[in-house]
Protein backbone atom coordinates (compact mmCIF):
# COMPACT_ATOMS: atom_id res chain seq x y z
CA UNK A 1 0.00 0.00 0.00
CA UNK A 2 1.29 3.11 -1.19
CA UNK A 3 1.78 5.72 2.10
CA UNK A 4 -0.30 8.27 0.27
CA UNK A 5 -3.12 6.08 0.61
CA UNK A 6 -2.09 4.61 4.10
CA UNK A 7 -2.47 8.21 5.36
CA UNK A 8 -5.97 8.40 3.27
CA UNK A 9 -7.00 5.19 5.63
CA UNK A 10 -5.43 6.80 8.55
CA UNK A 11 -7.47 9.96 8.28
CA UNK A 12 -10.95 7.99 7.80
CA UNK A 13 -10.01 5.73 10.69
CA UNK A 14 -9.25 8.90 12.88
CA UNK A 15 -12.56 10.54 11.96
CA UNK A 16 -15.26 7.08 11.81
CA UNK A 17 -16.86 5.91 15.05
CA UNK A 18 -15.59 2.51 15.77
CA UNK A 19 -12.80 2.02 13.07
CA UNK A 20 -9.94 4.02 15.08
CA UNK A 21 -10.41 1.70 18.34
CA UNK A 22 -8.59 -0.83 16.04
CA UNK A 23 -5.78 1.32 16.64
CA UNK A 24 -5.53 0.26 20.29
CA UNK A 25 -3.90 -3.02 19.47
CA UNK A 26 -0.41 -3.04 20.04
CA UNK A 27 0.63 -3.76 16.71
CA UNK A 28 -1.06 -0.85 15.67
CA UNK A 29 0.87 3.01 16.25
CA UNK A 30 -1.50 6.21 15.62
CA UNK A 31 0.85 8.96 14.86
CA UNK A 32 -0.33 13.04 14.22
CA UNK A 33 2.55 15.01 12.70
CA UNK A 34 3.65 18.22 10.59
CA UNK A 35 3.48 18.41 6.61
CA UNK A 36 6.93 18.99 6.44
CA UNK A 37 7.41 15.44 7.42
CA UNK A 38 5.11 14.06 5.21
CA UNK A 39 5.64 16.46 2.44
CA UNK A 40 9.50 15.82 2.31
CA UNK A 41 9.80 12.55 1.93
CA UNK A 42 11.04 11.82 6.01
CA UNK A 43 8.38 9.36 7.48
CA UNK A 44 8.03 7.33 3.89
CA UNK A 45 11.98 6.79 4.27
CA UNK A 46 12.08 6.29 8.06
CA UNK A 47 8.92 4.55 9.32
CA UNK A 48 9.77 1.03 6.93
CA UNK A 49 12.70 0.92 8.84
CA UNK A 50 11.18 0.87 12.12
CA UNK A 51 7.89 -1.34 11.26
CA UNK A 52 10.71 -4.02 10.02
CA UNK A 53 12.56 -3.78 13.13
CA UNK A 54 9.25 -4.09 15.91
CA UNK A 55 6.83 -5.28 13.54
CA UNK A 56 3.91 -2.41 14.52
CA UNK A 57 2.64 -0.28 11.63
CA UNK A 58 2.47 3.16 11.66
CA UNK A 59 -0.55 5.00 10.35
CA UNK A 60 -0.02 8.23 9.98
CA UNK A 61 -2.31 11.60 9.99
CA UNK A 62 0.24 14.47 8.41
CA UNK A 63 -1.59 18.07 9.40
CA UNK A 64 -0.32 21.60 10.37
CA UNK A 65 1.65 21.10 14.24
CA UNK A 66 -1.76 22.79 15.94
CA UNK A 67 -3.94 20.49 14.85
CA UNK A 68 -1.68 17.41 15.22
CA UNK A 69 -1.47 18.38 19.40
CA UNK A 70 -5.11 18.40 19.34
CA UNK A 71 -5.57 15.33 17.89
CA UNK A 72 -3.08 13.76 20.64
CA UNK A 73 -5.19 16.09 23.04
CA UNK A 74 -8.10 14.41 21.97
CA UNK A 75 -6.93 10.84 22.41
CA UNK A 76 -7.20 10.15 18.45
CA UNK A 77 -3.30 9.47 17.99
CA UNK A 78 -1.42 7.68 20.60
CA UNK A 79 1.93 9.92 19.94
CA UNK A 80 2.56 13.19 18.21
CA UNK A 81 5.92 14.20 16.49
CA UNK A 82 5.65 17.98 15.96
CA UNK A 83 7.81 21.62 15.67
CA UNK A 84 6.19 24.05 17.93
CA UNK A 85 7.95 23.90 21.25
CA UNK A 86 5.67 26.37 23.06
CA UNK A 87 3.04 24.34 22.16
CA UNK A 88 4.24 21.41 22.99
CA UNK A 89 5.47 22.65 26.58
CA UNK A 90 1.77 23.45 27.17
CA UNK A 91 0.62 20.07 25.63
CA UNK A 92 3.08 18.55 28.42
CA UNK A 93 2.50 21.36 31.19
CA UNK A 94 -1.37 20.55 30.37
CA UNK A 95 -0.93 16.78 31.38
CA UNK A 96 -1.77 15.75 27.66
CA UNK A 97 1.49 14.38 27.15
CA UNK A 98 4.28 12.46 28.64
CA UNK A 99 7.93 11.56 27.77
CA UNK A 100 9.01 14.38 25.11
CA UNK A 101 12.00 13.98 23.45
CA UNK A 102 14.03 16.27 21.09
CA UNK A 103 14.64 14.09 17.70
CA UNK A 104 16.13 16.56 14.99
CA UNK A 105 16.13 19.85 13.48
CA UNK A 106 16.37 21.96 10.69
CA UNK A 107 15.49 25.57 9.09
CA UNK A 108 13.32 28.12 8.42
CA UNK A 109 13.97 29.71 4.62
CA UNK A 110 12.14 32.34 3.25
CA UNK A 111 11.18 31.15 -0.57
CA UNK A 112 10.07 33.30 -3.43
CA UNK A 113 10.09 33.80 -7.20
CA UNK A 114 13.34 33.44 -9.02
CA UNK A 115 13.05 37.44 -10.13
CA UNK A 116 12.87 38.29 -6.57
CA UNK A 117 10.98 41.73 -6.80
CA UNK A 118 11.19 43.00 -3.24
CA UNK A 119 15.60 42.10 -3.59
CA UNK A 120 16.01 39.77 -1.23
CA UNK A 121 18.32 37.23 -2.74
CA UNK A 122 21.38 36.40 -0.33
CA UNK A 123 19.86 38.36 2.90
CA UNK A 124 20.27 36.58 6.55
CA UNK A 125 18.08 38.37 8.71
CA UNK A 126 14.78 37.54 8.57
CA UNK A 127 13.31 40.65 9.92
CA UNK A 128 14.49 42.93 7.66
CA UNK A 129 13.33 40.65 5.01
CA UNK A 130 9.85 40.72 5.97
CA UNK A 131 9.64 44.49 6.71
CA UNK A 132 10.82 44.61 2.81
CA UNK A 133 8.53 42.08 1.94
CA UNK A 134 5.90 44.72 3.72
CA UNK A 135 7.07 47.76 2.22
CA UNK A 136 7.45 46.45 -1.43
CA UNK A 137 4.34 45.66 -2.86
CA UNK A 138 4.56 41.94 -3.31
CA UNK A 139 2.84 38.65 -2.15
CA UNK A 140 2.99 36.80 0.92
CA UNK A 141 1.65 33.29 1.76
CA UNK A 142 0.62 32.63 5.14
CA UNK A 143 0.28 28.73 5.78
CA UNK A 144 -2.82 30.53 8.33
CA UNK A 145 -3.22 27.11 9.88
CA UNK A 146 -2.14 27.11 13.23
CA UNK A 147 0.96 24.88 12.17
CA UNK A 148 4.84 25.78 14.46
CA UNK A 149 5.49 27.33 10.60
CA UNK A 150 2.84 29.27 10.89
CA UNK A 151 3.27 30.81 14.56
CA UNK A 152 7.15 31.40 13.35
CA UNK A 153 6.01 33.36 10.93
CA UNK A 154 3.49 35.52 13.04
CA UNK A 155 6.37 35.93 15.29
CA UNK A 156 8.53 37.45 12.47
CA UNK A 157 5.16 39.85 12.15
CA UNK A 158 4.57 40.86 15.50
CA UNK A 159 8.60 41.42 16.21
CA UNK A 160 8.90 43.74 12.72
CA UNK A 161 5.46 45.53 13.89
CA UNK A 162 3.85 45.27 10.14
CA UNK A 163 2.17 43.40 7.66
CA UNK A 164 1.55 43.58 3.81
CA UNK A 165 -1.13 45.11 2.56
CA UNK A 166 -4.59 43.34 2.97
CA UNK A 167 -4.50 42.20 -0.60
CA UNK A 168 -1.26 41.28 -0.96
CA UNK A 169 -1.23 39.14 2.47
CA UNK A 170 -2.91 35.78 1.85
CA UNK A 171 -4.01 33.13 4.38
CA UNK A 172 -4.05 29.78 3.14
CA UNK A 173 -4.86 27.36 5.65
CA UNK A 174 -3.15 24.98 3.86
CA UNK A 175 -0.14 22.52 4.29
CA UNK A 176 3.38 23.46 3.61
CA UNK A 177 3.73 21.56 -0.13
CA UNK A 178 0.15 23.47 -1.28
CA UNK A 179 1.33 26.82 0.10
CA UNK A 180 4.16 26.29 -2.11
CA UNK A 181 2.74 25.34 -5.11
CA UNK A 182 0.45 28.39 -3.91
CA UNK A 183 3.37 30.49 -4.06
CA UNK A 184 4.95 29.39 -7.11
CA UNK A 185 1.76 30.36 -9.08
CA UNK A 186 0.68 33.55 -7.86
CA UNK A 187 5.01 34.35 -7.64
CA UNK A 188 4.44 35.62 -3.77
CA UNK A 189 6.98 34.98 -1.14
CA UNK A 190 6.25 32.36 1.86
CA UNK A 191 8.28 31.13 4.60
CA UNK A 192 8.89 27.25 4.68
CA UNK A 193 10.82 24.52 6.46
CA UNK A 194 13.99 23.39 4.12
CA UNK A 195 13.41 20.31 3.69
CA UNK A 196 9.27 20.80 1.94
CA UNK A 197 11.20 23.47 0.20
CA UNK A 198 13.41 20.87 -1.70
CA UNK A 199 10.85 18.50 -1.68
CA UNK A 200 9.03 20.91 -3.87
CA UNK A 201 11.84 22.83 -5.45
CA UNK A 202 12.01 21.36 -9.27
CA UNK A 203 7.92 21.25 -9.43
CA UNK A 204 7.49 25.07 -8.08
CA UNK A 205 10.95 26.11 -9.54
CA UNK A 206 11.14 28.91 -6.52
CA UNK A 207 14.27 29.78 -4.98
CA UNK A 208 15.22 30.45 -1.10
CA UNK A 209 16.02 34.17 -1.01
CA UNK A 210 16.92 34.48 2.42
CA UNK A 211 18.50 31.71 4.93
CA UNK A 212 21.10 31.47 8.08
CA UNK A 213 18.88 33.67 10.04
CA UNK A 214 19.79 31.80 14.12
CA UNK A 215 15.96 32.88 14.99
CA UNK A 216 15.05 30.42 11.73
CA UNK A 217 16.15 27.59 13.78
CA UNK A 218 13.38 24.99 13.80
CA UNK A 219 13.32 22.10 16.15
CA UNK A 220 11.02 19.15 15.97
CA UNK A 221 10.04 16.57 19.08
CA UNK A 222 8.04 13.34 19.80
CA UNK A 223 5.46 13.49 22.38
CA UNK A 224 3.71 10.02 24.08
CA UNK A 225 -0.41 10.95 24.94
CA UNK A 226 -0.74 10.45 28.52
CA UNK A 227 -2.57 7.28 29.03
CA UNK A 228 -3.47 8.43 32.77
CA UNK A 229 -5.48 11.34 30.52
CA UNK A 230 -6.64 9.31 27.53
CA UNK A 231 -7.82 5.60 28.15
CA UNK A 232 -6.94 3.12 25.48
CA UNK A 233 -4.11 5.13 23.40
CA UNK A 234 -1.41 2.75 22.78
CA UNK A 235 1.55 3.81 24.82
CA UNK A 236 3.37 0.75 24.73
CA UNK A 237 3.31 1.46 21.16
CA UNK A 238 3.91 4.91 21.27
CA UNK A 239 6.73 4.61 23.55
CA UNK A 240 8.28 1.65 21.13
CA UNK A 241 8.79 4.48 18.52
CA UNK A 242 9.84 6.81 20.81
CA UNK A 243 12.64 5.19 21.69
CA UNK A 244 13.28 3.76 17.97
CA UNK A 245 13.87 7.17 16.54
CA UNK A 246 15.94 8.80 19.55
CA UNK A 247 17.91 5.60 19.54
CA UNK A 248 21.07 5.68 17.50
CA UNK A 249 19.88 3.76 14.71
CA UNK A 250 16.77 5.64 14.30
CA UNK A 251 19.10 9.04 14.75
CA UNK A 252 21.67 7.73 12.25
CA UNK A 253 18.55 6.70 10.14
CA UNK A 254 17.50 10.32 10.17
CA UNK A 255 21.05 11.96 9.32
CA UNK A 256 21.15 9.68 6.16
CA UNK A 257 17.71 11.17 4.66
CA UNK A 258 19.31 12.91 2.18
CA UNK A 259 17.31 13.48 -1.04
CA UNK A 260 19.44 14.98 -4.29
CA UNK A 261 22.40 14.15 -1.63
CA UNK A 262 21.71 17.08 0.70
CA UNK A 263 20.92 16.59 4.63
CA UNK A 264 17.32 18.02 5.08
CA UNK A 265 16.95 17.14 9.20
CA UNK A 266 19.82 16.69 11.88
CA UNK A 267 19.65 14.50 14.32
CA UNK A 268 19.28 15.86 17.95
CA UNK A 269 18.21 13.17 21.03
CA UNK A 270 19.92 13.17 23.97
CA UNK A 271 22.32 10.78 24.30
Amino acid sequence: MKRRTLLAFTIAAALLPGIGAAADATNVIRLSTTTSTDNSGLLAYLLPAFEAKTGARVHVIAVGSGKALELAKNGDVDVTLVHARPMEDKFVADGYGVDRRDVMYNDFVVAGPVSDPARLRGGRDVLAAFRAIASSGVKFISRGDNSGTDLMEKAYWKAVGVLPASANYLSAGLGMGEVLNMAAELQAYTLTDRATFNAYKAKTGLAIVVEGDKSMFNPYGIIAVNPARRIGVNYKGARLLIDWITSNEGQQHIAAFKPSGQQLFFPSAAR
